[in-house]
C-alpha cells in the first residue's frame, strides 16, 4: 500500500530520483526486521537507476599520523587520549609508493589523510610536494583529507590539482557535542560549502554507532542530502582503547545494514562508499550484503590506524557481483 515508506520510497526516489527527507529516512530506519530485505532490494534497485553498476575503488594513506590537538571522541589519533597512536610523519618517496600501490589494484582515487585541526603553512607545502610527486608518478585522481579550511586553503588545494576534498560532518548536529567539544559542526559545514564552491569534488560522510538516536541519525541523513556531497564515506564505529567511545558497543550487522539502505534512499544519485568499521560490524558476508544494499564505493586495504579487508578480498567480491570497477576516465 502506498502509505508503506517502501511503497512511498519506490515512487519518490526510484521512479523521481528525490531523495527521502528526514522524517522518511526514519520511517526506513524503524523498519522491523523482516523488512530488511525488502529495503535493501529497494535500495539495490535506486543504486542500479541513478548510479549504475560500477564501483569506485579509493586507497586512503596518512601523511601525519596522531597528535592531533582535537578531542573527537572516536578518534584514537587525538593528543587529548591515552590511545596508542603517536605523532608521525611520512616521507613523499613513501606517499608515492602508497599511491602507486593503489592504483595497481584499480582505485581511481588516492587520498593524502593528516591528523590536524587545520593544515598549517609546513603541511600545505608538504601536500603540494606530494600531490606534485603523485601526478608526475602514478595515473590517479589525488583527494585530501586535512581538517578544518580557510577560502585561502580551499583555493591553494584547488590549484594544486586535488580532484576531491573529504571533510565529514560526521554525525547530526544535534548530537555534534557529544562527539566534539574543541569545535563546531558548523565549522565542518563552512569547510564543505568553500570546497564545493571552489570546484572540487565534496567527500563527506560520518560514523554510525556514536550513541546517536535513530532520529538523529535519520537527522543526520537529511543534513547530507541538503549538502548534496558527491561522496558519503560511511563508517562504523570500531570503539579504540584510550579515547571516550572505546566501551560503546559494536553496531548490529542488521542495523548497519538498514541504514545503509536508508541512507541510499536518502541519497540516491551519491558515491556511497564503505569505509572504517565494516569488517567488525558486517563481516563477510554483511559487506556483501551491502554491496547489493546501495553501497556503490570502497575503501580497499587497510584505514589511517585500523586494519581493513585485503584488497584482494574486496576486488574478488565485485567480480564474484559483477560489478565492475569504475575507469579512471569515468570519474574526470
Amino acid at each position: 500500500m502506498m502509505s508503506d515508506i517502501l511503497g512511498i520510497a519506490r515512487t519518490q526516489v526510484l521512479e523521481e530520483g528525490r531523495g527521502l527527507d528526514a522524517a522518511q529516512v526514519l520511517r526506513c530506519l524503524e523498519l522491523p526486521r523482516d523488512r530488511l530485505s525488502d529495503l535493501l532490494g529497494l535500495a539495490h534497485e535506486v543504486r542500479m537507476k541513478w548510479c549504475g553498476p560500477e564501483v569506485e575503488v579509493e586507497g586512503i594513506v596518512s601523511l601525519k599520523t596522531g597528535g592531533c590537538p582535537e578531542d573527537c571522541h572516536f578518534c584514537s589519533q587525538s593528543g587529548q587520549f591515552s590511545s596508542p597512536v603517536r605523532a608521525a610523519w611520512l616521507d613523499i618517496p613513501s606517499l608515492v609508493q602508497a599511491a602507486r600501490e593503489t592504483a595497481q589494484t584499480g582505485a581511481t582515487e588516492f587520498c593524502i589523510v593528516a591528523a590536524v585541526r587545520g593544515p598549517d603553512r609546513r603541511l600545505m607545502d608538504q601536500v603540494r610536494e606530494g600531490v606534485k610527486a603523485i601526478q608526475e608518478a602514478v595515473d590517479i585522481n589525488v583527494a585530501c583529507s586535512l581538517g578544518m579550511l580557510t577560502q585561502a586553503q580551499v583555493d591553494e588545494l584547488a590549484g594544486m590539482g586535488v580532484h576531491r576534498y573529504n571533510h565529514n560532518l560526521e554525525t547530526a548536529r544535534s548530537h555534534f557535542e557529544k562527539v566534539v567539544t574543541t569545535h563546531t559542526w558548523q565549522e565542518r559545514w563552512d569547510t564543505c560549502l568553500m570546497v564545493r564552491e571552489a570546484g572540487m569534488e565534496l567527500c563527506c560522510g560520518g560514523i554510525v554507532g556514536m550513541g546517536e538516536s535513530l532520529e538523529q541519525r535519520a537527522e543526520f541523513a537529511g543534513q547530507l542530502g541538503e549538502l548534496e556531497p558527491d561522496e558519503v564515506p560511511l563508517n562504523f564505529l570500531n570503539p579504540r582503547p584510550g579515547t571516550p567511545f572505546a566501551s560503546l558497543p559494536l553496531l548490529e550487522g542488521s542495523e548497519a545494514l538498514t541504514t545503509i539502505a536508508a541512507f541510499r534512499l536518502a541519497l540516491p544519485r551519491t558515491i556511497l562508499r564503505y569505509a572504517g568499521g565494516r569488517e567488525l560490524t558486517l563481516g563477510d558476508l554483511g559487506t556483501r550484503d551491502g554491496m547489493l544494499g546501495g553501497i556503490n564505493a570502497i575503501i580497499v586495504g587497510n584505514y589511517l590506524t585500523t586494519l581493513g579487508r585485503t584488497a584482494a578480498k574486496d576486488l574478488d567480491l565485485l567480480v564474484d557481483l559483477k560489478m565492475p570497477i569504475k575507469a579512471l576516465s569515468d570519474t574526470l
